[in-house]
């Protein structure tokens, strides 16, 4: 296991007005299940990079487990810890192995709280319940339902649901639709803390250089991880039919190569409409290319409250979303939904494109309902809040 301890962190000792652990000192807080801070990599990183330095101004010492290379101290928040445990980096392990070495690092060290991500994390909650830990697990998506995993792994996913079901101390939904599920399938009732959104900087109004070809209010824009149940291979088939009169830009990659990535780049290296800018890790950018996209396409199926839709929203992005409860939950009646079929995504987004009125409408209606559910400051209050109640 490597530290990673920023100079200036600041020592443990109690702040006037945040929560007290035992003998009066600053509590500690482990954050076990995501690549690191800071990381960039899906929704987890993101609730992470906000989440993290708010604890620390709520009096709390935090440390975030992570993966070797797999976070930049750039925009690293000082007062965090960042410790890096070994594991497997495959498809199908990585989540399980390297959840079970920071589990056990954080069971040597024995922090007041563990906030873990991830169900799949579940079998190794008895350690830190026997260490004295209580825990706070936020349980994604209904993991055992993605297309992406086969037999096996999804039987190990939802056997991590029943296990974190057994000793969790408590749970967090991102959905009111996870909540009810969870309360459904295994008895559980949960806390509802969605996913927030940044309001964009002003500098984000206009494209980066290297996107200054693009018209404004005149590409539709896509994003996500590469995996089927996000809707790509159908998204990809329509964006052929778009980009006849459209530019398409495609923000993403699976992260392990494959023919979803192959297709995508081999499309775009034959039409010149079709955009692929592969995985972004600036925030800036990505947020300009929301705020000037003529459509936003979501085609995520699998969970809860997303955060790149919700980012998408605030930034004022119109949206075409694959039509299921959840993204239903999200935008409300800030969106048009559409079937994952490429000829129903072409033509939703097509005509989006086409009807200027009707973008500034929904843009704007999407903007004003991420600003009023999905702000950060109350998300990351809402953990705070449970975290200070397990302290007892």
């Amino acid at each position: 296991m490597t530290p990673t301890r920023h100079p200036s962190r600041r020592p443990a000792a109690a702040i006037p007005g945040g929560p007290l652990g035992p003998s009066g000192r600053r509590p500690r807080v482990a954050v076990i299940g995501t690549r690191g801070y800071p990381s960039h990599y899906g929704g987890f990183e993101t609730a992470v990079r906000r989440l993290a330095p708010a604890l620390a101004d709520a009096g709390w010492d935090v440390t975030v487990y992570g993966r070797p290379g797999a976070t930049s101290a750039d925009g690293a928040d000082p007062r965090i810890l960042r410790r890096e445990t070994r594991g497997l980096e495959t498809r199908s392990l990585s989540t399980l192995t390297y959840g079970l070495t920071a589990i056990v690092d954080a069971v040597r060290r024995r922090p007041d709280v563990a906030l873990v991500m991830n169900c799949a994390n579940g079998f190794w909650l008895p350690l830190l319940r026997w260490r004295g830990v209580p825990t706070l697990v936020n349980v994604d998506g209904i993991e055992w339902e993605r297309a992406k995993w086969g037999r096996v792994a999804r039987a190990v996913f939802r056997g991590g649901a029943m296990a974190t079901a057994r000793w969790a101390d408590r749970i967090v939904c991102d959905a009111r639709e996870i909540e009810r599920r969870w309360l459904d399938e295994f008895g559980v009732d949960g806390v509802f803390v969605p996913y927030g959104a940044d309001e964009p900087d002003p500098v984000t109004a206009e494209l980066s250089i290297a996107d200054a070809h693009l018209e404004p209010g005149g590409y539709a824009l896509f994003v996500a991880r590469f995996v089927p149940e996000n809707t790509v291979a159908e998204f990809v088939a329509a964006a052929e039919v778009v980009a006849r009169r459209h530019t398409v830009v495609i923000v993403g990659s699976s992260g392990y190569g494959g023919e979803l990535d192959d297709r995508v780049a081999e499309l775009a290296a034959r039409s010149p409409k079709i955009v692929h800018l592969g995985h972004l890790r600036d925030d800036r950018r990505l947020f300009a290319l929301w705020r000037n996209a003529g459509v936003y396409f979501h085609g995520h199926s699998v969970g809860g409250t997303n955060p790149a839709l919700v980012q998408a929203m605030i930034c004022g992005a119109p949206v075409v979303a694959r039509d299921t409860v959840y993204n239903r939950e999200v935008l409300g009646a800030a969106g048009v939904f559409v079937a994952p079929e490429p000829g129903a995504i072409a033509l939703a987004v097509t005509d989006l494109l086409d009807d200027p009125g009707r973008r500034a409408e929904l843009g704007e209606a999407g903007r004003r309902r991420a600003r009023r559910h999905y702000a950060w400051s109350d998300v990351c209050a809402a953990y705070e809040t449970e975290l200070r109640a397990l302290l007892g």
